[in-house]
């Protein structure tokens, strides 16, 4: 049965009919558009109407792709801010490092010219830690008797004397500040070579001249070195520098503090002299009693017996 709309309601031409025209148009269309570019005006000009239309359809779309976009965004920036802080706190630290190297390397070039040139007979040493007697001036060493480390031996830097080997190890040992207040060492003014005894002070890091006149020749900036006397210390050593000079007509003696040249502080190596004391060695007890028989004082008194034998001889025939 044939369904198809009643003769009353058919308007215009047929499907087949519009069909076909539409293919045509469609066709022609291509044409000039292919062949002739007659279309690009139009293209542009719906391009422009439709292009307000087409931004509100997209809106959505593309605030979500915003938002979504800047959440990862700030997670992004936040994980690489905090890698580039790590990475400066590294580099600051690595900087450090490499300026603490390149003091400590030149330290010890230093310390090996010193050793080379006038001290072949002596070894380097780390500075380990330093005691922790706040009323003691001492440091560990990572030398010790295995090396020829032996107590009493000077121990000192590329500016002067540091201290004096107290306690050995087999492969540390101990050292005693020249500040300590048990420490003496025998120096002199370079200027005029004055000689004095320097004391480890009561004030941190300081030394003291005791026990010298209030009138002797010593000045503010002198500088004090070892003067040997004593066996221990090389002549000629760096000690310290004379800060103050206190005279008082009261006192018989004059009051003086002084600093030490040396940089303990800013230093990890030091040297260690191994050369051993020139003192003689004490004879043995009967070679001393032997001595002191054969001494000039004793042969003096027994220079001439047979005058002794004359003198007791009348001694017994005086009645």
């Amino acid at each position: 049965m044939e369904r198809s709309p009643p003769p009353f309601f058919k308007q215009g031409p047929s499907a087949q009919a519009r069909l076909g025209f539409f293919a045509v148009l469609a066709i022609a269309l291509l044409v000039l558009d292919v062949r002739f570019k007659m279309l690009d005006k139009l293209r542009l000009a719906l391009g422009t109407v439709l292009y307000p239309v087409q931004t509100v359809l997209l809106t959505p779309r593309d605030m979500w792709r915003g938002g979504a976009s800047y959440f990862v965004n700030q997670r992004t920036l936040q994980n690489e801010n905090a890698a580039l802080k790590l990475a400066v706190i590294q580099l600051g630290l690595q900087a450090q490092r490499n300026v603490q190297l390149e003091l400590e390397n030149g330290q010890l070039k230093r310390l090996h010219t010193l050793r080379e040139s006038r001290y072949p007979q002596s070894v380097i040493a780390e500075i380990l830690y330093e005691t922790r007697d706040p009323f003691v001036r001492r440091l560990a060493l990572s030398k010790g008797s295995q090396q020829g480390v032996a107590a009493g031996m000077p121990v000192l830097d590329q500016q002067g004397i540091v201290g004096q080997i107290t306690r050995v190890f087999p492969f540390s040992s101990e050292m005693r500040l020249i500040t300590d207040k048990e420490q003496a060492i025998p120096v002199q003014v370079a200027r005029n070579g004055l000689r004095a005894i320097a004391y480890g002070g009561q004030q941190a890091e300081m030394l003291e001249i005791r026990f010298i006149a209030s009138n002797a020749d010593i000045q503010p900036n002198d500088l004090l070195i070892t003067s040997g006397i004593d066996g221990i210390y090389p002549a000629g050593l760096a000690v310290a520098q004379v800060l103050q000079v206190e005279r008082s007509g009261n006192f018989g003696f004059a009051k003086i503090w002084c600093k030490p040249v040396t940089g303990v502080q800013q230093h990890r190596h030091l040297l260690i002299l191994l050369a051993k004391n020139d003192h003689p060695e004490p004879l043995p007890k009967d070679e001393t009693h032997l001595e002191r028989k054969t001494s000039p004082s004793h042969r003096s008194t027994i220079k001439n017996p047979s005058s002794i034998s004359a003198s007791s001889t009348q001694g017994e025939q005086r009645p």
